[in-house]
């Protein structure tokens, strides 16, 4: 009886479901055939009578003054150079400056001029994809308001070519296939990442991983099984692109198990614009009265830039009880919105808390030139973040001809600061201690010998120049374009 009840409910059910997923297929079809209506009607032919082949770049914070906004206007002339039946439009929430203001501002800070003219799509909910939105399930929120967003781009645009470069990777099945797109992205950072899970395994207390959560064995076991849930809907719409590019070897480590797109995945290192800075005279230090350590990353919080403070305090009263030379500690970053800015002044409070106000200086979004005039004085060039995914400012420390201290993990300790022909480029650390210890280190040698690791770390940085992103670049891109 109980087996003839379970059949004549199955069978029901199934038929149900059947009818649900082919309901469900026919609306997306719709859906599909309605946009790819609306494309056409909202094209427009080109003076040669051919319809222009339209890329969109999908940036919502494209006026920020980070790596990643360098490798999207670098991404973009590259593409102007190469392409003339091409035209480029920008997906972007930056409603509060006109196109105008962000292109002069992209020269202004990473000295990057356009060839043609681009438009921007100004989107109006970008506020779906800010962090401060989600308090909990942060990864989960974000990424679902990122559909929305890009649903929003989608209605307003309709590319040929759909290219993520900031990381949504939800976004991409939405413009594959409702757009039709031919889908391409460049990863910085993995939304989500082996070691992340590993993190919340053995229940490490860090910035992205609360105290409360660590000391609980049952939310630390929610919260892994809801990071495995996420890295396995994140591999699902990964896998959907046409061509991967990634940022270091770090990225591509995680990409690869996470997405498992090996075919089409290429690292690609960031441009940075290193002859700007190995133009500035690299010889001898002449004055010793002062050191400078400067610092060179957004303010957020992955950054921790509180460890750079802690480090520094450390690194001064040490330095006190031997009399040696005065140091200033100099942050430069950009703030691209309100916690940005709540977070510098955490980071003053926290300079005033152990006595080092005087001697630290704070430099938010300021131009390029006034950024190379620092690097050009400063003897330690700082970076702290964990497991960071490339590190722009590390490699411009080193081209600039300071002597680089990074974190001992990503980037920095897989592609950046390494040996060179055998030679010394910089230093690793881990934590306050081991930061202090080789800030005093590096500050005990000799000019002699800080010049001649300057040297070699200039010589090394010259993969990391504009016209090897640009080879690299177009030929990872090329298949979007058959």
């Amino acid at each position: 009886a109980c087996f003839r009840l379970l059949c004549s409910l199955l069978i029901p059910a199934l038929f149900l479901s059947g009818i649900l997923c082919i309901c469900l297929v026919v609306l997306l079809w719709g859906i599909r055939h309605w946009i790819q209506q609306r494309k056409k009607q909202l094209s427009s032919a080109g003076r040669d009578g051919k319809r222009p082949l339209l890329v969109a770049f999908f940036h919502p914070y494209c006026n920020a003054g980070g790596g990643g906004e360098r490798v999207l206007w670098c991404a973009i002339r590259t593409l102007q150079k190469k392409y003339r039946n091409v035209t480029c439009d920008f997906y972007t929430g930056d409603r509060d400056v006109t196109g105008e203001e962000i292109v002069e501002g992209a020269f202004r800070r990473f000295n990057i001029k356009l060839i043609h003219p681009v438009k921007f799509v100004f989107l109006e909910k970008r506020y779906l994809v800010e962090a401060a939105l989600y308090p909990h399930f942060t990864l989960l929120g974000q990424s679902l308001g990122s559909v929305f967003l890009g649903w929003e781009a989608l209605l307003k645009c309709v590319p040929d070519i759909y290219i993520d470069s900031m990381g949504y990777a939800f976004t991409l099945p939405l413009f594959k296939y409702l757009g039709g797109c031919r889908i391409g992205c460049y990863v910085h950072y993995p939304t989500i990442s082996i070691d992340m899970l590993s993190v919340v395994r053995n229940q490490d207390t860090r910035f992205n991983n609360a105290a409360f959560i660590t000391n609980s064995p049952f939310f630390s076991k929610f919260k892994l099984v809801y990071y495995y849930f996420f890295a396995f809907m994140y591999g699902l719409v990964g896998s959907c692109s046409d061509v991967v590019m990634v940022n270091s070897s770090w990225t591509l480590n995680h990409i690869l198990s996470l997405w498992r797109a090996g075919a089409c995945t290429t690292v690609v290192y960031p441009p940075c614009d290193v002859q700007t800075f190995l133009d500035i005279p690299l010889e001898v230090e002449k004055s010793t009265s002062e050191y400078s350590i400067v610092s060179v990353s957004q303010f957020r919080p992955e950054k921790d830039h509180p460890l750079q403070i802690r480090a520094f305090a450390k690194l001064l009263k040490e330095q006190r009880v031997g009399q040696q030379p005065s140091l200033k500690l100099i942050l430069i970053g950009g703030c691209r919105n309100r916690q940005d800015e709540e977070r510098v002044n955490n980071l003053r409070r926290l300079c005033e808390e152990l006595g080092v106000s005087n001697d630290v200086m704070f430099k938010i979004n300021i131009p390029f030139e006034e950024l190379k005039r620092h690097l050009a004085k400063a003897t330690i060039g700082l970076h702290t973040m964990w497991n960071e995914h490339f590190g722009i400012g590390v490699v411009e420390c080193m081209a600039a001809g300071t002597v680089i201290l990074a974190h001992n993990s990503g980037g920095p300790k897989l592609d950046i600061v390494v040996p060179y022909e055998g030679h010394v480029t910089g230093f690793l650390a881990e934590d306050e201690d081991s930061y202090a210890e080789t800030m005093a280190y590096i500050l005990s040698l000799t000019p002699e010998k800080r010049l001649e690791i300057r040297e070699n770390a200039r010589r090394s940085v010259h993969r990391f120049s504009n016209q090897h992103f640009e080879d690299t670049f177009l030929l990872s891109v090329e298949p979007l374009f058959k």
